[in-house]
């Protein structure tokens, strides 16, 4: 039975994007996987990475929690909106915090090179856009699945990660917005 964790990085609880991860969550409990999630809009933490990796800011309880539902994780699904061509910023302060070295990889000792510490993970990251996805790939060379995909979750060793792009999502109408949900729904279905 495969292990999935949801990870929504929408701030507002009224957004799509929680319609979304309530569709993926529904799917993917229809296929009989384990389901978990973190809402990090809910989570009490500071986002703020306040001395780099020169000190270590203690981890408060809820990203302990939030740690330990990824490490259990087999298979994470990031939902969260594209803002200024990036996350928001609750979830960049939450990969900020938690994706540490000794955590989720490890440089080596007088080394340029590093110990993936998440290989065995795979992801899908379902991201929202007020723009087509093709124009978001074409014309600004999607910074945000870049950080994420390449910069974060490859680089700890989560593979393969995969990308599916909703939008436009403003000025959608209702049957639009179904489309999407039920699309969203069949990816939970099939674990994708």
């Amino acid at each position: 039975m495969k292990k999935i964790l949801i990870i929504n990085g929408h701030p507002n609880a009224a957004s799509f994007n929680f319609g979304i991860a309530e569709s993926y969550l529904n799917g993917a409990v229809a296929s009989g996987a384990q389901l978990e999630t973190i809402t990090i809009a809910e989570l009490q933490f500071n986002p703020n990475l306040q001395f780099g990796y020169q000190k270590r800011t203690e981890l408060e309880p809820d990203l302990l929690d939030a740690w330990e539902k990824i490490k259990r994780a087999d298979h994470l699904v990031w939902i969260h909106p594209v803002w200024w061509g990036g996350l928001p910023a609750i979830t960049k302060g939450f990969i900020d915090r938690l994706f540490l070295p000794g955590m989720a990889f490890q440089y080596r000792e007088n080394s340029v090179w590093w110990d993936k510490l998440l290989k065995g993970k795979t992801a899908h990251i379902i991201t929202t856009l007020d723009q087509p996805g093709w124009y978001y790939r074409l014309f600004f060379a999607r910074p945000s699945v870049n950080q994420l995909r390449k910069s974060v979750l490859e680089f700890c060793g989560v593979k393969p990660v995969k990308v599916t792009y909703i939008g436009i999502i403003k000025g959608s109408d209702d049957f639009q917005r179904e489309k999407w949900l039920h699309k969203v729904y069949n990816l939970g279905l099939q674990n994708k």
